[in-house]
């Protein structure tokens, strides 16, 4: 791993500021001081220290994002912003990517990782993890339509063809007027899933928002477009780094 990789990945600043700590000779590997970022390193058999203090390597790192709208689950395009532009600049160094998507239009709880085995565990749906979502729809919701989507149904994925969808857990939360809030949970993420899946009883989803991933629960403090680290509490949530 390059040096420069490596302060950023351990909170030593942005490019600019690891730059300057390396242009003031305030980094030793081994105890040897090095300017060149570009130099590579082995942080499980190297010591790093900057002023003396040394740089502790974390393998992986996990973000909890309360995810706007008009933002891309993606790390880049070229016509939309992605969450990844939500990140700080220092934060963008250490290589995150979302664990599962959310469409443009849809809020809520995003995870951010660099653990490659965890988003893999999160998106495979052989892993039966569920996502729950609040829903706010128009349309007559039916008790009928309600047992429809608990037993699977058969939609279009994003590529025109059919697929039956596994049961889904189904809450109504309240009606007023034409609008109904729902909870579900689904541990599929196909394209435009819940929108289809209540489209093909005759709903039609106008708000959409991710309110948990297994145990892991959003943050509702997070404003809109905030993120932090995932506490140790809730990293157990998601069994990270067990078998």
């Amino acid at each position: 791993m390059r040096i420069d990789k490596f302060l950023a990945h351990t909170g030593f600043g942005t490019r600019a500021e690891v730059k300057k700590l390396l242009k003031l000779k305030a980094v030793k590997v081994d105890n040897q001081v090095v300017r060149d970022g570009k130099i590579k390193i082995n942080p499980q058999t190297q010591v790093v220290t900057v002023y003396d203090e040394t740089a502790v390597y974390r393998e992986y790192v996990y973000f909890m994002m309360n995810k706007p709208q008009n933002y891309l689950s993606a790390t880049s395009d070229r016509q939309y912003q992605t969450v990844i532009d939500l990140l700080a600049e220092k934060d963008r160094l250490l290589d995150v990517v979302p664990a599962g998507r959310l469409d443009r239009d849809t809020e809520g709880l995003m995870l951010l990782t660099n653990d490659g085995k965890l988003v893999h565990d999160i998106i495979s749906p052989k892993k039966d993890i569920y996502k729950r979502y609040l829903v706010h729809l128009t349309g007559e919701l039916t008790q009928d339509s309600v047992k429809k989507l608990e037993q699977g149904i058969e939609i279009l994925d994003g590529k025109n063809e059919t697929f039956m969808t596994k049961p889904a857990k189904v809450k109504i939360i309240d009606k007023k007027a034409n609008l109904t809030r729902v909870e579900i949970e689904i541990t599929e993420g196909k394209f435009h899933q819940v929108k289809r899946m209540f489209a093909h009883i005759g709903c039609k989803v106008v708000y959409l928002k991710r309110l948990a991933i297994g145990n892991l629960v959003l943050d509702e403090s997070l404003s809109l477009g905030a993120y932090r680290e995932l506490m140790d509490s809730e990293l157990e949530t998601l069994k990270i780094g067990k078998d």
